[in-house]
């Protein structure tokens, strides 16, 4: 697994599937957030399973699928709603984790500096400057 986290309690993550859910567990994550639709790419985890397993080792799991580069402001509430109601720390996942880096910094604009944002991304490595340049010129 490849767990990239930027606070304490948020990390992102490329695919998981149901096999990984005890490991996660096992770190300690309580929720888990899966922006990624299903059929998104073959041989991809379908969020059911995910569920099923998440279910089964007691941690909360929601569906916020998010298609790439086409986030919605229903979808953005609803992330920002489950960063405010799930138990922490929460693992969100998508294809490569670029998508969840991104809802989060959009999440954390105004609420943590700009160059926050940026540098506790790029720890994890993804790039969102031109993300905030954009969230910055509105």
């Amino acid at each position: 697994m490849d767990i990239r986290p930027l606070t304490k309690d948020f990390a992102v993550s490329p695919q998981i599937d149901a096999a990984h859910i005890k490991e996660i567990a096992g770190a300690g994550f309580r929720s888990i957030l899966c922006n990624r639709p299903d059929g998104e790419e073959i041989g991809q985890s379908d969020y059911a399973a995910i569920e099923n397993a998440a279910a089964d080792e007691g941690i909360e799991i929601r569906w916020i699928p998010i298609v790439s580069g086409m986030v919605t402001p229903g979808a953005m509430s609803e992330f920002k709603t489950a960063l405010d109601e799930m138990p922490k720390p929460i693992l969100a996942y998508c294809r490569s984790g670029t998508r969840c880096t991104m809802l989060w910094s959009i999440a954390q604009y105004g609420r943590l500096d700009d160059e926050e944002i940026v540098s506790r991304a790029a720890k994890a490595g993804y790039d969102m400057s031109p993300l905030i340049q954009q969230l910055s010129n509105r």
